[in-house]
């Protein structure tokens, strides 16, 4: 009988290494990074780094951009951030009640999994949206309503599928620090890039947290009634 329990482990040896687990985790903010930044991410030399992406790429966890002489590095598709977003999940709950997992108040409050909203922030606007009848969300399906459809519509939000991608419009992603469900897929995505376009919030120099901006929180709350 055929079995994936080979492809899995090799999966799992791979990210197992902390040096290569460090780089996946700086990419779950979906900004592409270059090699020498990977490597100081890491704590590794900059020919160990480029060892380490490799690997990687070459089992389609990452892809690479060229721009100019410049080769970025970022997670090969959202797949691949929902798994590592599942791990980081698993390895919280995982380390109680021996080890309590270190989750500074930033990356608490608000963060970008991948492309979308996490975070208390995340989890406040996705309960929000299904408190007013906008998205149908627990552990398992998601689903924007018609009356959710309007809404991001009335927000200039584009929920139309890319020719180049196929991907949900709409899913459950599990909050690993609030252990609840945000909205995922190009819904979540879409909204994201809303926010950030309008200045609601801010990336940060380093790391995934994002700060909310006096507009944003103003919005957040009044548009979308979240409790944040």
């Amino acid at each position: 009988m055929q079995t994936i329990a080979p492809e899995l482990a090799e999966l799992a040896a791979l990210i197992a290494d902390p040096g290569r687990a460090s780089i996946l985790s700086r990419l779950m903010d979906g900004r592409p990074q270059t090699a020498s930044e990977l490597a100081q991410v890491a704590g590794v030399t900059p020919q160990t780094a480029s060892w380490h992406l490799a690997r990687l790429a070459r089992f389609c966890l990452l892809k690479v951009e060229r721009r100019g002489p410049r080769r970025l590095y970022c997670l090969a598709n959202p797949l691949v951030a929902q798994m590592l977003e599942g791990m980081m999940t698993v390895a919280v709950a995982g380390s109680q009640p021996l080890r309590p997992p270190r989750i500074d108040d930033e990356m608490r409050r608000a963060r970008t999994c991948y492309d979308h909203l996490a975070g208390e922030l995340g989890v406040a606007v996705s309960d929000a949206m299904r408190e007013r009848g906008y998205l149908v969300l627990d552990h398992e399906v998601g689903e924007l309503t018609a009356a959710g459809t309007a809404f991001l519509c009335s927000l200039e939000i584009d929920l139309r599928p890319s020719s180049r991608h196929r991907r949900a419009l709409c899913r459950p992603c599990l909050d690993w620090s609030e252990r609840r469900p945000h909205l995922a897929g190009r819904a979540g995505a879409a909204l994201a890039d809303l926010a950030f376009r309008r200045d609601w919030i801010r990336r940060r120099p380093e790391g995934r947290s994002v700060e909310i901006s006096a507009a944003g929180l103003a919005a957040f709350r009044t548009l979308f009634g979240a409790r944040i």
